[in-house]
């Protein structure tokens, strides 16, 4: 996810100046704004970089194409909040996938539990909170699937919730290609993200079509 906001930069509205709840927090959000909300405690994210960008708008083309083709759920970007109620968070992953079967609890404005598949893509600020705390979150929230794509070090883990609940870690195989076990069908080779320019979005889906 994007990195937290530095004191060098501005927001486009004042911050609340006391806890507030989470149906304040939506009051107050805009589609504009990238916040997250932790335990009353509003914590706007910073701009995303160039490759940030980049990388996020390839891998949720072909998410939501897939999604689109199969049926088999919806895709979505950031800036939207998926609410987890029992830990008292509210966070902005920056893509989601929730299976057509979670579908009752997408709202207006949130995501009510965890999505069924969720990518962070790191930065330098971030990779200690997308490994940590959001590692721990997701879990805790039966998040079936979780990416973290960190293009400083060049590397995708992929993690994969059990029967125990946890995760375990799930790996590409010797061409560096890995699928989805949440959306069968969806896979990437992981050295695509790592171009200066990313493959057409028609070539994947040639490639997906190959297979």
């Amino acid at each position: 996810m994007a990195a937290t906001l530095e004191n060098s930069m501005t927001t486009p509205k004042p911050l609340p100046l006391s806890d507030v709840t989470y149906e304040q927090f939506l009051e107050w959000l805009d589609g504009e704004t990238y916040a997250e909300w932790i335990d009353g405690k509003v914590v706007p994210m910073a701009s995303a970089n160039a490759q940030h960008q980049d990388i996020s708008a390839f891998l949720s083309a072909l998410l939501r194409l897939k999604a689109e083709e199969s049926g088999a759920g919806m895709a979505l970007t950031a800036p939207f909040q998926m609410r987890l109620s029992r830990i008292r968070r509210g966070r902005q992953p920056d893509l989601m996938f929730i299976a057509k079967a979670g579908m009752t609890r997408l709202k207006p404005d949130y995501l009510d539990g965890g999505a069924d598949w969720i990518i962070e893509i790191a930065s330098p600020e971030s990779l200690l909170r997308d490994r940590g705390e959001k590692f721990a979150e997701y879990e805790a929230s039966g998040v079936k699937e979780y990416w973290i794509v960190d293009p400083e070090s060049k590397r995708v883990d992929f993690f994969v919730l059990g029967e125990d609940n946890r995760y375990s870690r799930a790996r590409q195989d010797d061409d560096g290609k890995y699928e989805s076990v949440v959306l069968p069908g969806f896979w990437i080779n992981v050295g695509w993200l790592w171009k200066s320019f990313l493959p057409p979005i028609k070539q994947v889906l040639k490639e997906w079509e190959a297979q």
